[in-house]
């Protein structure tokens, strides 16, 4: 793991700390960027996502699909908890912390932006981390890739109906159009261009010049990420110093169903006799969020400056250092496992 993935978590931080000094010094700043926007996207933030996405897409193999059949408990249990499970325990928690727990504690006005936001994370499962995490724990990598494809095809199709449903029982109201622009604009499309992209290179020098050329490339996806967080939380500043005990809120649903969701599948593989190799990939990949995506959602159907957004943004503070300790978990309970 590169020092970027390493040291993640301190990138971040950091980040946050300089998109609240920003957004406090130069608010004029930060208005302008706001302003920049077409249909509800914002035109700076669309740049920055795609230079996170697309970096990701090139490593994507469609072709591993042919290998579904092998093996198949692992991606029956990363698929259960991703989309039959994990969107709707998401929900659930948001509904119960934000409109029970904590509703003494929040500004009702803001109870369905941050429900909403959850709902975002939890029906994003991700797609690029997740072949660290794998990696960290000696995961089959080729399986991983299927996991990883299949769930890349199923989320161009349901990501959308299951936020809309989700969100209509919160009494959100939906902009389908604004919705499905989201996913086509930030999942079709770099799907589309990074399977263009790897079959061109391919052609030119095989697996090498992949490799070659998405090792290259990956320093614009982290620059992409923190450019994103800084943007964000400049927007974000006046609320989260307001009430900096408002992020602690937000994290808490975020970390059960992260911790929660890990347990699930970790222990129905391990129930079914699933490889460790296998076990410990799919449990992370039911665990993690596609959170770049949900950002993007998020500010497309709520704006930069909305609670949800802001709730999405948490969740990729939280990310890291929870999959690094599931990693560890992972790694220390592997003799439990089969061969």
């Amino acid at each position: 793991m590169g020092r970027f993935e390493r040291f993640l978590s301190l990138w971040v931080a950091g980040a946050i700390a300089v998109g609240l000094g920003l957004g406090t010094v130069l608010p004029g700043l930060f208005q302008t960027l706001a302003a920049l926007e077409y249909a509800n996207v914002n035109l700076i933030v669309a740049v920055l996502i795609w230079a996170m996405i697309y970096p990701m897409m090139v490593s994507v193999d469609f072709g591993a699909l042919r290998d579904v059949g092998r093996k198949p408990k692992g991606l029956v249990i990363t698929l259960t908890v991703n989309w039959l499970i994990k969107p709707f325990t998401m929900a659930a928690l948001g509904v119960l912390f934000f409109e029970h727990v904590f509703a003494g504690l929040i500004d009702p006005a803001d109870t369905g932006q941050y429900i909403a936001g959850l709902i975002l994370l939890g029906a994003a499962p991700c797609t690029a981390m997740v072949f660290v995490w794998s990696q960290l724990t000696r995961g089959d990598p080729n399986y991983t890739l299927v996991q990883v494809s299949v769930n890349d095809v199923i989320m161009i199709f349901a990501f959308a109906p299951i936020v809309a449903f989700l969100l209509g029982i919160t009494d959100l109201s939906v902009p389908w159009e604004t919705l499905i622009l989201s996913v086509v604009l930030y999942v079709l499309l770099p799907l589309g261009a990074g399977v263009i992209t790897r079959r061109h290179l391919l052609a030119q020098g095989g697996l090498a010049a992949v490799e070659e050329f998405t090792a290259r490339i990956k320093p614009i996806s982290g620059a992409g990420l923190l450019l994103t967080v800084i943007l964000l939380f400049g927007f974000q500043g006046d609320v989260i110093l307001q009430n900096p005990g408002l992020i602690v809120l937000l994290a808490v649903p975020i970390l059960i169903q992260s911790y929660g969701m890990f347990a699930i599948a970790y222990f129905w593989a391990w129930r079914w006799k699933v490889p460790h190799n296998v076990a410990a990939p799919c449990a992370l990949i039911g665990t993690s969020n596609f959170f770049e995506l949900a950002v993007a959602v998020a500010i497309s159907l709520f704006g930069l400056n909305s609670g949800a957004a802001l709730v999405t943004v948490v969740g990729v503070l939280v990310e890291v250092p929870v999959m690094v300790s599931l990693v560890w978990l992972a790694n220390k309970t592997k003799n439990a496992f089969a061969v």
